[in-house]
Formats: structure tokens, C-alpha cells, sequence
């Protein structure tokens, strides 16, 4: 297939989903990969675990994030996400029928898909389908932890932790993006916040794991940094909201039962930084696809 970075998807409401995927668009393997904060989806990378497994990888650019309109109500965040998905996944996969979804979400994109997982089938049909789920880097439910903010790093508790909940009109994340928005108006500026966020607070045996990464991945120095940073920018250059809803998404009320618990599905959970899981996840597919 043609690579396109930004497709866009019309939605009934009239708001855009904006979406990239790649790889073999008749599979009935099909993988759904949920991104984190200041990213967008971004399928330009089908890895060779993927390829080799006929996969069909969909990235869509969650809401406020890239050019996916936001939510029109933040409050019903969960059952926006589940319709987006859905009309989505029915665009590119109309036919259910022996097909096999792996949702795989990333920090805060881990959020998004424990609210798919959990969705009742008459929002998210496609939950019928869900052959696995693959959280990298996720949160604790603040709802369920009452020590969660321990686990947040000093943006994530700023932005998503008790400042976020307590301090009123927003105060912190405004603040925050005040801070924010001038480094990523440049792709060098931007380089330059994606190294000090991510790769700086790296421990050792997560710098040697990256760089293995990049050896057996063929990635030039400086390429993968580059990607994020772009990104980055990406991320926040038509809207801000997303970044504006992160503390509300967070405190949803995710992390319910699932519905049907007789039905096995695996559940993959990589603990670790920010971007080391990303650097694990081919083993995850190997496993799961075999």
C-alpha cells in the first residue's frame, strides 16, 4: 500500500479522526496502537515482526491530539472514544467475521484502551473481536490506587496527578502548556524537549536497550529522536485540548470489569520508562501472533 501520514475520517458529529495505517489492509489481523501524550498515529514504521505476520497496523490520532477533532464533551470522553473506534475500525474492516483486534496502548494511550476493552459491545462492537491487550508504560486507575501519583513522573503529576484535580479552570495544565509551547515551535526546540522529557531520565540499562534496539532495527542516530520530535510538534499544532483533557481522561473511571470474564483474552502489561516498552514490544508480538 501507499503510505499516507494523515488520512482523516468524517465523523457523524462532523468532528475529523485522523488516522494512519499500514500493512496489508485485507488481513483479518488487525492492530490497533493507541498513542501517548504529544504524539499522534503514526504507522511509517511496520516492523519486520509485523510484516512477517500479515498484520494490518491502524494508528489513529487520538482526540485533541494532531488534527482529530476533540471530544465535544469531555465527559462522556469514554463513550466518544468507543464510537470513534467503532466507525473507524467499520471503515477500514467492515466484516467481523473471524477477525482478530490487538489493542495496544501507550501511557496515557493505555487509558484509551482499557476504556475499548471494557466497553460494553453495543458502543464498541469490535470488542467481540479483541484477541489481546498490550499496555506499555501504563498508569494506576487514580480511582482504585490511592497512592497513584507516586507513580507519575513531574509532568504527568503537574498535568494529570492532585494539583490537576484540586486547583480550579484548569490551572496547572495551562500553566504547563505555557512552559511547553514555546519548545515545540521549532523541529530543533522540539528535539531538544523530547531528549530532556525522554531520553535524559533513561537509566543505563535502558539507554543499552535502545541502543540494541536501534542496531537490530536498522535505525540511523538521531532518526528515532527526530520522529518523536516531529510528532511532538504534530501533536499540538492545530489544538491544545488534547493536552487540556489529559487530567479529566485520566480520572474518567476507567479500569472496570469486563463484561464477559469467562471469555479469555491475554493481557500483556510492560512496565518500565516511557519509551523502554516500546523497545520490548516486538517480543510481545511474537508471542501473541505466533
Amino acid at each position: 500500500m501507499i503510505y499516507i501520514q494523515d488520512k482523516r475520517l468524517t465523523l457523524r458529529d462532523g468532528r475529523c479522526l485522523a488516522y494512519a495505517d499500514n500493512g496489508n489492509t485485507s488481513s483479518k489481523t488487525v492492530i490497533l496502537f493507541l498513542h501517548g501524550a504529544f504524539s499522534v498515529g503514526d504507522a511509517s514504521r511496520l516492523t519486520p515482526v509485523l510484516q512477517s505476520k500479515n498484520t494490518h497496523l491502524i494508528c489513529p490520532s487520538l482526540p485533541g491530539w494532531g488534527t482529530s477533532s476533540p471530544v465535544a464533551d469531555i465527559t462522556k470522553y469514554a463513550r466518544t472514544i468507543a464510537h470513534d473506534m467503532s466507525v473507524l475500525l467499520s471503515h477500514l474492516h467492515p466484516d467481523l467475521n473471524h477477525l482478530k483486534l490487538y489493542i495496544c496502548g501507550h501511557s496515557l494511550g493505555a487509558v484509551t484502551a482499557r476504556i475499548l476493552y471494557d466497553s460494553p459491545y453495543n458502543l464498541f462492537s469490535y470488542g467481540r473481536c479483541i484477541s489481546g491487550l498490550i499496555l506499555l508504560s501504563p498508569h494506576p486507575a487514580p480511582h482504585n490506587h490511592r497512592d497513584y501519583a507516586k507513580h507519575l513522573s513531574w509532568l504527568e503529576y503537574l498535568v494529570a496527578g492532585p494539583p490537576a484535580r484540586y486547583l480550579p479552570f484548569n490551572l496547572t495544565a495551562r500553566v504547563v502548556k505555557g512552559a511547553i509551547q514555546k519548545k515545540l515551535k521549532s523541529e530543533e526546540d522540539a528535539l531538544q524537549f523530547i531528549r530532556q522529557w525522554l531520553f535524559d531520565p533513561m537509566k543505563e540499562d535502558e539507554l543499552e536497550r535502545f541502543m540494541q534496539w536501534k542496531e537490530e532495527s536498522e535505525v540511523e542516530d538521531g532518526q528515532f529522536e527526530s520522529c518523536l520530535a516531529r510528532n511532538a510538534m504534530e501533536s499540538v499544532a492545530s489544538t491544545w485540548q488534547g493536552f487540556m483533557d489529559i487530567a479529566e481522561v485520566y480520572h474518567s473511571g476507567w479500569s472496570n470489569s469486563r463484561r464477559d470474564e469467562h471469555r479469555e483474552v491475554p493481557i500483556k502489561i510492560l512496565e518500565g520508562g516511557h519509551l523502554s516498552t516500546l523497545f520490548r514490544l516486538d517480543d510481545v508480538w511474537r508471542e501473541l501472533l505466533a
